[in-house]
């Protein structure tokens, strides 16, 4: 009851690709994805490469209404100097006090206890960066 249709499916849906064909697509599409993790992998290695200087919080303690005390690492290169800015936030996320230290130290770990001057009771201290002076 079935009848077979060579030619008109072909002449209606054109004709079906070939393996071959597909084969070349799978191939330009295999370079494609390669080149393209390879950009990814370049741009990520030239940001952390890239970055002499960085830090984090280790402890925050709020010692007054007006005073936060941060104990701050920095990971640096061993003669690389910078900037690290630190904030601080009250309980409704107002920025009430903010203080830029400078990596001048010698050696590629730096800890160092700073206060951060504030205007209200903080809740919570954080970095906000770190970055070179040398120009780079």
């Amino acid at each position: 009851m079935t009848a077979v249709r060579d030619g008109a499916d072909e002449k209606r849906y054109g004709r079906s690709a070939g393996r071959s064909e597909d084969r070349g697509l799978k191939i330009v599409g295999g370079v494609l994805g390669v080149a393209m993790l390879g950009v990814v992998a370049w741009c990520g290695v030239a940001y952390i490469g890239g970055q002499k200087l960085s830090g984090r919080v280790i402890t925050w303690e709020a010692v007054s209404d007006s005073a936060v005390k941060v104990h701050l690492e920095v990971v640096k290169d061993r003669d690389a100097k910078g900037v690290c800015t630190l904030r601080s936030v009250s309980a409704d996320k107002a920025e009430v006090g903010r203080k830029d230290v400078t990596i001048d130290g010698r050696g590629e770990q730096i800890d160092t206890v700073v206060t951060v001057r504030t205007t209200d009771r903080a809740t919570t201290a954080e970095l906000v960066g770190c970055s070179s002076s040398d120009g780079h």
